[in-house]
């Protein structure tokens, strides 16, 4: 399975673009990428803040074949999103729940899950969000960015083709365990 890539230089949301995919097309699979996004969402209504070199993506694929609990999907999603920061960064990378990851108390990545219908079909989105370059100022929240910590420009576009390519193989798999 390959997810089908939809490259954008702005959008509102990554997310929101991929419902609008999901309900206008025909695709059980998909990888929305943006430079930039004007209106990024988080958890609980909560504002992503998006600086330009940050990663804006959402994965969309259809849950037909994953008999596994959302529950379980949102740990698997924020360990793939782990896997692939920790090839830049080595040391311990934290899980905070629901879907956030920190290094060293601070945040760097966050991932808003939705689900849309369409007819008899359920999709599961994954928005992610990994500041690479920039992180923001929030009160009462520590951030940080993945530069900080390696100490060298990090290449978004193997940044993406890295998450690309493990969330292919961790989904592929879990189809294989489930069918």
């Amino acid at each position: 399975m390959k997810f089908k890539i939809f490259r954008f230089n702005k959008v509102k949301s990554t997310n929101n673009t991929a419902i609008r995919i999901i309900k206008n097309y025909d695709y059980n699979y998909g990888m929305i990428l943006s430079n930039l996004q004007t209106n990024g969402r988080g958890q609980y209504g909560k504002k992503w803040v998006s600086y330009k070199g940050n990663l804006f993506v959402s994965f969309f694929y259809n849950l037909k074949n994953l008999k596994i609990s959302l529950n379980k999907l949102t740990k698997i999603n924020c360990l793939m999103v782990k896997k692939c920061i920790s090839q830049y960064y080595k040391k311990k990378i934290y899980f905070k729940k629901p879907n956030d990851l920190l290094i060293q108390k601070k945040k760097i990545c966050g991932i808003l899950q939705e689900k849309v219908n369409k007819l008899n079909h359920t999709y599961l989105i994954v928005g992610i969000g990994v500041n690479l370059v920039k992180s923001p100022f929030l009160r009462n929240y520590p951030t940080t960015h993945l530069r900080e910590f390696v100490n060298k420009d990090i290449s978004k576009k193997k940044f993406e083709l890295e998450l690309k390519k493990i969330f292919e193989n961790n989904l592929k798999r879990l189809i294989k365990k489930r069918v």
